[in-house]
């Protein structure tokens, strides 16, 4: 058995977990998962993150709007809200409440997508602001729009994650400097993945944190089948590496980041 493994971001939500997920999650702690972040993408899914961290002792939930939700079809924020996050976010209030939700999110801004970019800023901004009264962490996304992210990132200063990071080495200084963490997938593991490498040996070592995003991105070599947070642990042969540290200290090290992020020190929140 490999561990501890955190994973700070998972989706294990999506339909392509539907024949088996609670068959996997109830076996991950035998691959040395001690813990998991299940990040909500919209209302539809953000009660069964929180059913899921309530069944789950090892599991905590996010709760939040991404902003492809503005435009997917099957996402609530369309189909039940006709678009009007607002009131999404407004009748999602009590889900931020529970002892199980330990941050906002996911959310943020990807400019990937054909996604209305003001829609996408004030919906993110609402979230920051959201964050900031709830006293959370933030779980953002930045796909391709590291200029406006960086931007309302300097303005409001949250406390957070900046999940599958994407920026450069020097971005990364300045972002830890500021107090957020920087989350590490399988993406690191991929031919080419230089930048992201040079991003985590950037990263301070009590503020790089672990992650799958799955069932998207799983490392080399399980590229291109579904994720899931067991698999990390090649992400993390791969990161301690490159950071020339042992692979078990690299994963104690990012399980303690984690619960410090997320407030799980024992006897914080939500801690069992």
């Amino acid at each position: 058995m490999k561990g501890p493994i955190f994973d700070t971001h998972a989706h294990y939500c999506s339909t392509r977990f539907d024949p088996d997920r609670e068959e996997l999650l109830a076996r991950l702690p035998e691959e040395g998962v001690v813990g998991v972040c299940e990040c909500a993408t919209h209302s539809g899914d953000a009660a069964l993150a929180v059913a899921l961290a309530h069944k789950f002792p090892y599991v905590w939930a996010a709760v939040g709007i991404h902003p492809e939700s503005l435009i997917e079809e099957d996402a609530a924020t369309v189909a039940v809200y006709r678009g009007d996050w607002v009131a999404e976010l407004r009748d999602m209030a009590p889900l931020f409440e529970d002892e199980r939700v330990v941050a906002v999110g996911e959310c943020g801004l990807d400019h990937h997508w054909p996604i209305p970019e003001q829609a996408q800023l004030d919906l993110l901004e609402a979230q920051l602001k959201l964050a900031r009264e709830l006293d959370k962490p933030i779980i953002l996304h930045d796909r391709e729009a590291h200029a406006p992210m960086y931007e309302l990132l300097r303005k409001y200063k949250p406390k957070g994650i900046l999940h599958c990071y994407s920026g450069s080495a020097d971005d990364a200084e300045w972002l830890t400097a500021q107090g957020l963490y920087l989350g590490f997938g399988g993406s690191a593991t991929f031919k080419g993945a230089r930048r992201a490498l040079e991003a985590a040996k950037a990263t301070p070592p009590e503020q790089l944190l672990l992650e799958t995003d799955c069932p998207y991105m799983a490392p080399v070599p399980f590229r291109g089948k579904r994720n899931d947070s067991g698999l990390i642990a090649h992400t993390a042969a791969v990161l301690a590496r490159e950071l020339d540290v042992p692979e078990e200290e690299l994963l104690t090290r990012t399980a303690a980041n984690a619960r410090r992020v997320f407030g799980l020190e024992e006897g914080g929140p939500g801690t069992v």
